[in-house]
């Protein structure tokens, strides 16, 4: 067998992008981490939510902040989105993917607002179905 053929055999079965990290016990510490932080911003969220302790106004703002961290570290610890070369087409992807979901929803919520203006109001069209 040659070296690099002997060399992907020991690599294992890796998906295109994903670096491997050492052995089983640090990967395994690498996934637990990324959950610990997860759980953490999630519970962080839902305290936020449900206390007094932070200025009311201010909640939108904080939860929004704990959801794109939370994005964050999904994306960093469970998807393995990296700054490295090798990362380039699934940044692409996520970014591509990204516009995406921003044209729909932009795109449904500047229909539904234009449908929203241009209704009748509904003691009007009461008094027409009458």
């Amino acid at each position: 067998m040659t070296d690099h053929a002997q060399e992907f055999d020991d690599r294992g079965d890796l998906a295109p992008g994903e670096q491997q990290h050492g052995d089983l016990r640090s990967r395994i510490l690498f996934y637990v981490a990324g959950l610990g932080l997860a759980v953490l911003l999630t519970a962080t969220s839902f305290f936020i939510a449900g206390t007094n302790l932070v200025w009311q106004p201010s909640i939108p703002v904080a939860i929004i902040v704990l959801a794109i961290a939370q994005m964050g570290v999904h994306l960093v610890f469970f998807l393995h989105i990296t700054t490295g070369p090798d990362n380039t087409n699934n940044v692409l992807a996520l970014a591509f993917g990204l516009i995406i979901v921003f044209l729909v929803v932009g795109g449904s919520l500047w229909i539904m607002a234009n449908l929203n203006h241009n209704m009748m109001p509904m003691d009007q069209l009461m008094q027409m179905q009458q």
